[in-house]
């Protein structure tokens, strides 16, 4: 089973090719059935590979498949060739798994969208993209991947490309993504130049050998890579593109947030986990930034009036804890958080996307209300992912993920007390952005009116993430609860286990109880605040303090000015300086030469026979003399 590997990515690659050049051809029926059902294939064989690779004795928990030479050139010859371990296993049951019911989910949802090929030709090429990403041997296969779900990045937020907002959401987040590649180009481009190969397997043996802890040049190298995951995974300071990404259809924003694009950069810093653990200095970064991003981009959550743009902050501060706990050494629980993560946030936006449809593309929250008895599958679903993304203990898979995150980055010998004091304000945070959505939405009275039900290619995706949501969690249990570490045994296989300090287990069920108290806290504030009392918080925004951090918040603490003032416009300010530059006149003069070239040739087309006639002529008498002389 394990020789069908490369069947996984080449079965969506084919269906975006089939969609592409038939699907204006087909039905929106078999639009659906090769856009939907090709992604149920490559999850149905990773399933089977799952079994497979697990159950086999004879892998050791890694398996190769080269399928042939890419490129020979002056020894460098990278490989189209595939590699299966514990880490890129995960990351294809989420990719395959999790997109085969966002595609299920968005058959129904854009059935009535023009551009239903274009949109499954777009998402099948997303999927594509993202498996050579994480299954690729080596970075270059990989790099083919990350600037393959870049492209597609780009293609879906501007699926509407009708509207010039959505279009500029789209060159927004090429833009930025394309600063964090830049510098990962850069650092392949060292990486080969010092260790001579771009195989994953060889590099992280090579660089262990040849370069002592704390070395200059991998240091130079782990902050190039770190460039590069900040761009994709939307972290500081490259994180501004991503709630402007809500242009794009919910199911696009669902696969963004949930098992493509936005993990990539989580993937790429696990993977090349040796490469950090090399350079203190940097995976120490990979925390900081983590620590402040989810911080920020919660306080910005708090306050958002778009459900969507809710969600796309709250994605940006989840994926900050897992780089917090990259950061502190723990790796099992950074790719245990993206798992869960994938079930909750794509539950999350597919609820939002169902309440949208159904209030005729409403996404303003307080134009909402109303919806726990007009749409109670959403409604019980929607909740369900929320007690996750708060981390409701003992009954959700989020409170495992995220405990573990924050037990860690306190006994980690590389976390520290600020780090997990920076994750609990977090979770705060998030308990109370979390239920501020889900009270305005659901609770109070309705504000818009219902004008679609969703069906049951809707509705089933969201009972199935709500189920993973509550129980996904189980694979990895505290010492205290349980003690099983089924998804800790496994990944470990191939990230280091994580060093810890020598603590009492009773320190540990403290802990909990915090974070716990944390979660239910921030859930009764939002109580407080947007349910029994929802006067008193426009009251508090009155104050001018509060209103000035609300403005401030709202626009992401600023970042799209300042980058706007210190990038966009001096850029433009120097093209339209630079606009008729002398270059230009070159240019300019071939174009005025060819046009008086063609004036004047026009004027021979009198039409007059006897003109033509007496052209030939002339023609042959100059060819003969021109023989003549040459002879």
């Amino acid at each position: 089973m394990l020789d069908w590997l490369w069947i996984v990515p080449v079965v969506p690659l084919v269906s975006f090719l089939m969609l592409v050049l038939f699907g204006s051809r087909l039905s929106k029926r078999g639009v659906a059935s090769i856009g939907v059902g090709s992604i149920g294939i490559s999850a149905f064989i990773t399933i089977f590979i799952a079994y497979t690779f697990i159950t086999s004795s004879t892998t050791g928990y890694q398996f190769s498949q080269v399928l042939w030479m890419w490129i020979s050139v002056a020894g460098f010859t990278p490989q189209i060739a595939f590699y299966l371990d514990p880490l890129s296993l995960i990351f294809m049951l989420v990719i395959t798994i999790v997109g085969f019911l966002i595609h299920l989910y968005a058959a129904e949802y854009m059935a009535d969208e023009d551009g239903y090929s274009r949109f499954f030709a777009y998402m099948n090429l997303f999927i594509g993209a993202m498996l050579i990403l994480v299954m690729g041997d080596n970075l270059l296969l990989l790099y083919l991947g990350w600037e393959g779900v870049g492209l597609c990045s780009y293609l879906l937020i501007g699926f509407w490309y009708k509207d010039p907002q959505n279009g500029y959401a789209a060159r927004k987040a090429f833009v930025v993504t394309r600063v964090g590649d830049t510098a990962m180009a850069v650092g392949l481009f060292i990486l080969y130049s010092a260790l001579g190969t771009m195989h994953i397997q060889t590099i992280l043996s090579q660089a262990v050998a040849q370069w002592a802890v704390g070395s200059t040049l991998a240091i130079i190298i782990a902050a190039l890579l770190l460039g590069g995951a900040v761009g994709k995974s939307a972290q500081l300071p490259l994180q501004t593109w991503l709630p402007d990404a809500m242009a794009g259809p919910t199911p696009v924003s669902a696969l963004i947030h949930a098992a493509t694009m936005v993990t990539a950069g989580v993937y790429l810093i696990a993977r090349m986990n040796v490469l950090f653990t090399l350079a203190p200095v940097v995976q120490l970064m990979v925390a900081i930034v983590g620590a402040v991003t989810l911080l920020l981009a919660g306080f910005s959550a708090l306050v958002q009036t778009d459900i969507k743009r809710v969600l796309a902050y709250s994605t940006i501060s989840q994926i900050g804890y897992m780089f917090m706990a990259l950061g502190v050494g723990a790796w099992a629980a950074g790719i245990f958080h993206f798992m869960t993560h994938a079930f909750f946030k794509a539950l999350l936006f597919m609820g939002a996307g169902t309440i949208i449809i159904a209030l005729h593309h409403e996404q303003n929250m307080f134009k909402m209300g109303g919806l726990k008895k007009l749409l109670p599958v959403t409604y019980w679903t929607f909740l369900a992912g929320a007690a996750s993304l708060v981390a409701l203990p003992l009954v959700t898979a989020g409170f495992y993920s995220k405990d573990m995150i924050l037990w860690y980055s306190w006994v980690s010998e590389k976390g520290a007390w600020w780090l997990w004091a920076a994750g609990l304000l977090g979770a705060f945070m998030t308990a109370v952005y979390t239920f501020r959505m889900v009270f305005i939405t659901f609770y109070g009275d309705a504000k818009t009116a219902v004008h679609h039900s969703p069906g049951k290619r809707m509705e089933i995706p969201l009972i199935i993430l709500a189920v993973l949501s509550l129980i996904g969690g189980f694979l990895d249990l505290p010492h205290n609860l349980g003690h099983i570490t089924v998804f800790s045994d496994f990944i470990q296989q191939v990230l280091p286990a994580v060093r810890i300090h020598e603590v009492e287990s009773s320190v540990e069920t403290f802990f909990q109880v915090i974070s716990s108290l944390v979660a239910i806290g921030g859930i009764f504030i939002a109580y407080l605040l947007y349910l029994k009392n929802p006067g008193y918080i426009q009251k508090l925004s009155q104050v001018p303090i509060i209103a000035l951090l609300k403005k401030y918040w709202f626009s992401g603490w600023g970042f799209d000015w300042l980058y706007n003032h210190l990038f966009v416009f001096p850029f433009l300010w120097l093209a339209r300086i630079n606009k008729r530059d002398f270059i230009d006149s070159g240019y300019t003069g071939i174009a005025w030469i060819n046009r008086k070239a063609n004036e004047w040739l026009v004027q021979t087309q009198t039409g007059n026979v006897r003109w033509y006639a007496m052209g030939i002529a002339f023609g042959a008498v100059a060819t003969l003399l021109l023989i003549v002389v040459l002879l």
